[in-house]
């Protein structure tokens, strides 16, 4: 290990090996999955602790507020200090704090715990930098795509591990596991990953006030962002009222609506060919083949109506595939675009970006529940195509490299 540790992180020295790729796909994997474990066993929590329905809400929604502050009060730390380092402490803590979770003895500590966890599970978005430094410039759109299949992997499967564990195990046996998991990840990554030479020597106060400087400084950035920001907004809007559309039009249940998450994989799948593609004919013309093919999937649905029943979910389920496939491919090129304006700011770059897709998704779950009430589901469709359709205008207005 302390060969290792005197390694630098220049790529040229240090070329990603297959072996470090997986391991940084399955790190960033196990680390956003901790968001998602409490959804599908919200119910068996409840009851555990004789919570209310509408108090149960709690602890998903706490452990998004801690990862949005994660984000943005702890992701720019990887521009300051060693990456290898921020890596193995947050993992560490996640490890713990999902334990936490899982022996918690009152209703208190599981909220505390689950915001915990959010803060922590931010270690993702270290992950996802380290890789893009370690990378070659010819090959960063392709290993970015390559973690970020893993991050979305996570997300896919988390729902799906923790429900099937909770129900043959009880819900803490899922922490339990999935602490192990981290805490086995983060101890392998710190063996193989090389120091990361610290980009700036900024203190903390400062290192946050040069988020708005870099902001302002690149208009790259910006428009990046927004237009990720505003795919979200669709991307979100979709997802928060599927199931409520699902059962109120085809009394279909929430194993069904949860069922059609697995057309998440397209975008999992996706994000290498995106990586790739990007690095041959440049970021700009994938976020605006990605913009396009959202704007179309969404579109799609406004046929639905004039479908028989069969035909309707059969539509529902090949846009939920376009999209996904479309914004993720478009937030790897994305990506590919920040990482490329500032490398001593990757860290910081990748907090400002992420920060607006989470406006943009709580946005459009807090816009699509409105527009679904209000208007039914085609007002839902609209807002979703509206807000991808000014995605991709601002991508049409961006010249090619920016």
């Amino acid at each position: 290990m302390s060969q290792l540790s005197a390694v630098s992180s220049s790529v040229t020295d240090n070329p990603l090996s297959g072996k470090i790729v997986f391991l940084l796909a399955l790190g960033a994997g196990l680390s956003v999955a901790s968001i998602y474990y409490s959804q599908p066993m919200l119910g068996i929590i409840a009851s555990t602790f004789h919570a209310r329905v509408g108090d149960v809400g709690l602890v998903p929604t706490l452990t998004q507020i801690g990862y949005a502050l994660g984000i943005l009060l702890l992701a720019p730390l990887g521009d300051r200090f060693d990456r290898r380092r921020i890596i193995l402490v947050k993992g560490t803590l996640l490890a713990l704090t999902l334990l936490l979770c899982g022996f918690a003895s009152s209703w208190h500590v599981l909220l505390l715990s689950s915001l915990a966890i959010g803060l922590v599970a931010t270690v993702a978005q270290d992950i996802i930098p380290a890789a893009a430094t370690l990378a070659h410039e010819s090959r960063r759109g392709k290993i970015v795509g390559m973690v970020m299949t893993g991050l979305l992997a996570g997300i896919l499967l988390s729902r799906v591990f923790s429900g099937i564990v909770a129900e043959l195990f009880g819900w803490r046996s899922v922490y339990g596991i999935a602490a192990a998991g981290v805490w086995l990840v983060t101890l392998t990554l710190w063996r193989v990953l090389p120091d990361f030479k610290p980009e700036t020597t900024l203190r903390y106060p400062a290192l946050l006030r040069s988020l708005g400087k870099l902001w302002m400084e690149y208009s790259a950035l910006r428009r990046a962002a927004l237009a990720q920001g505003l795919l979200s907004i669709a991307f979100s809007a979709f997802w928060s009222t599927l199931a409520i559309m699902l059962a109120e039009r085809f009394h279909l249940g929430s194993a069904v609506a949860g069922a059609f998450g697995l057309a998440g994989a397209a975008g999992a799948l996706a994000a290498p060919l995106a990586g790739s593609l990007a690095d041959r004919r440049g970021p700009n013309f994938v976020t605006k083949i990605a913009s396009a093919l959202v704007v179309i999937s969404f579109a799609l649905m406004f046929v639905l109506p004039l479908l028989p029943v069969p035909a309707q979910l059969a539509v529902i389920i090949i846009s939920a595939i376009g999209f996904d496939l479309g914004i993720q491919a478009s937030l790897v090129a994305h990506q590919t675009i920040i990482y490329a304006l500032n490398p001593a700011a990757r860290s910081r770059l990748n907090a400002i970006m992420f920060t607006v897709v989470f406006i943009g998704m709580a946005l459009g779950a807090a816009l699509g529940s409105k527009a679904l009430e209000t208007f039914g589901w085609p007002g839902m469709v609209t807002l979703a195509t509206g807000a991808a359709l000014c995605g991709l205008l601002i991508r049409l207005t961006t010249r090619s490299g920016k």
